[in-house]
């Protein structure tokens, strides 16, 4: 009976279908694990005031408990601290993050449940998110408005002067980045076109008067926004706000360096629930603080899905040709054999190989000659003869290559040579044939292998150290000034940015969560690159399905 069995198959049918759902709850746990670490990060916690008795110096402590664990009691007497009079095995011991971190030597601690005489949450403990030095703790003493301290119910008006400060910023930066970014572009472009013109011979009297006229109008707009940029600063740095913080002292912080403030323990579960989604959304769409470990993400965001989309472009046509050459043009011999095989070996080379190529060649040999020829007034500083996102899309492009290739000649291998014998019957050319029927019928194929080096590209970061990704990029590689697409610049990438906050974070307590949550960014990034191209690929499946 157990031998039929075996024989039917059965059983291992049964271990297949167990297998893959082992790997299906892994994968899924695994995903609800990162995004519950992540995610639950920007729910505003309660903060909890601590008295504290015993050895310890600091007999207050405010903050958010950001992490509960279970000490064996041995270990805690190895310190030399005497528990005698405790009967318990484990003690809990408490990592509290207390922010004001430009007042205490770290802004997370850890506490003992021993130490602690009582624990409360009183209802008027405010958090300040701060621009610079992280969160900061307390209770609101004094709202000053234009050097005038406000004595009426004066939290609401905070929350109005902090909205104002945080939009006179918002309007200072644009100004920055928008209008004085564009003069200071087009003063380096005449400073440039200048130096071209005498490298060239060609800097004439002429030419000279109008890049000097050019140049004064620049700078006298430039005179005009800077005084406003200089107002609006002025005016976000009136107001002010005193703070008694867990030392008993009472701090003044400028509101112009605060982004937001609330009072956690006096909100309810609709109020928590809007801060969360407010929160969740500065995470997707502001910059970067603090050396990655606050703040957004969006240029890491942008910057990812522009090199995978830039990828795209670059390696699609090359694969489909080069499958399309191979499977249809060239002659089945020994030299065919050798080029698969060799495209079949790429597919299994290490990224950083491909990163140590596209530094040598691409940045160096390619791009150090395109700076000789064509931008030599740029000279000794290197245009395209650095690191750029163009040279990281094409590493990634030659590493997602074989991908590529292999799957469109797995498509064009499944068409019935019958079509192709009936359109070059009816008198179409081999060449019509091919770009009206059989790629057509085939670019569900193509999309599969581009939907694979997406989802290769985009968590690729090895070889992108090397070709283009920074730490912290200045400038998007896309902005308002011509030619605006900048494929010359640096950019950042959501991969290396885990690897920075989780690895080389100066804070790794405060970074933890946020390599959860850019963790999770970039699953979903690749989930919804992926999920388009299938939508496009299920599409021309139908589209060119009557040609089957």
């Amino acid at each position: 009976m157990i031998k039929q069995w075996f024989k039917s198959g059965s059983p291992w049918i049964w271990m297949t279908g167990g297998a893959v759902s082992i790997s299906l709850i892994s994968v899924l746990g695994l995903l609800a694990m990162i995004a519950w670490k992540g995610l639950s990060f920007f729910w505003p916690s309660e903060v909890v005031q601590f008295e504290l008795q015993g050895s310890v110096t600091q007999q207050t402590v405010i903050g958010e408990i950001y992490e509960r664990e279970m000490v064996p009691k041995s270990r805690i007497e190895a310190t030399g601290i005497d528990l005698s009079d405790y009967d318990k095995e484990e003690l809990e011991r408490l990592l509290i993050k207390t922010g004001n971190r430009e007042y205490v030597d770290l802004d997370f601690r850890w506490i003992l449940e021993t130490d602690i005489e009582s624990k409360t949450t009183p209802t008027a403990l405010a958090v300040f998110e701060r621009s610079k030095n992280g969160n900061f703790y307390g209770y609101v003493e004094q709202v000053i408005q234009d050097g005038k301290v406000l004595n009426d119910n004066n939290i609401d008006t905070l929350y109005d002067l902090v909205d104002r400060a945080v939009e006179l910023n918002e309007q200072a930066l644009d100004l920055q980045n928008g209008d004085i970014g564009h003069i200071n572009y087009e003063l380096e472009r005449l400073r440039l076109q200048e130096k071209a013109y005498a490298l060239d011979d060609e800097l004439t009297d002429e030419r000279v008067a109008e890049i000097a006229a050019e140049r004064e109008k620049l700078r006298s707009e430039y005179a005009v926004l800077e005084d406003q940029l200089f107002a609006l600063r002025k005016q976000a740095k009136r107001d002010q706000v005193t703070v008694q913080d867990m030392r008993g002292e009472v701090v003044t912080l400028p509101l112009y360096q605060v982004l937001d403030v609330w009072f956690p323990n006096d909100m309810s579960f609709l109020s928590k629930l809007g801060h969360y989604f407010v929160q969740l959304g500065k995470f997707v769409a502001d910059d970067p603080r603090e050396a990655n470990t606050e703040g957004g993400v969006f240029p890491a965001i942008f910057g990812t899905v522009f090199m995978v989309m830039l990828m795209a472009v670059i390696v699609t046509p090359f694969g489909v040709v080069a499958a399309i050459y191979l499977h249809e043009y060239a002659a089945k011999n020994a030299v065919t054999k050798m080029i698969r095989i060799a495209v079949i070996n790429l597919a299994g080379v290490p990224s950083i190989v491909y990163g140590v190529f596209g530094l040598g060649f691409f940045v160096y040999v390619l791009g150090g000659s395109l700076d000789q020829l064509f931008y030599p007034e740029v000279s000794p500083s290197p245009v395209f003869g650095t690191p750029g996102i163009l040279w990281s899309a094409l590493t990634l492009a030659i590493l997602t290559l074989p991908v590529v290739i292999v799957s469109t000649e797995e498509g064009l291998s499944r068409i019935p040579s019958s079509v192709r014998q009936g359109s070059l019957a009816l008198g179409a050319t081999k060449a019509e044939t091919l770009w009206r029927i059989v790629v057509p019928m085939a670019s569900p194929a193509i999309m599969t292998g581009l939907i694979l080096a997406v989802a290769r590209a985009a968590g690729e970061v090895a070889p992108l150290m090397l070709v283009g990704v920074v730490k912290m990029a200045p400038t998007l590689p896309l902005d308002g000034n011509f030619p605006y697409f900048h494929l010359d610049r640096k950019f950042m990438h959501l991969g290396f940015h885990i690897y920075d906050v989780g690895f080389q974070s100066p804070n790794v307590e405060a970074a933890r969560p946020l390599v959860y949550a850019t963790a999770f960014l970039l699953v979903s990034v690749i989930i919804t690159l992926n999920i388009t191209a299938i939508g496009i690929r299920n599409h021309l499946r139908e589209k060119f399905k009557s040609l089957d």
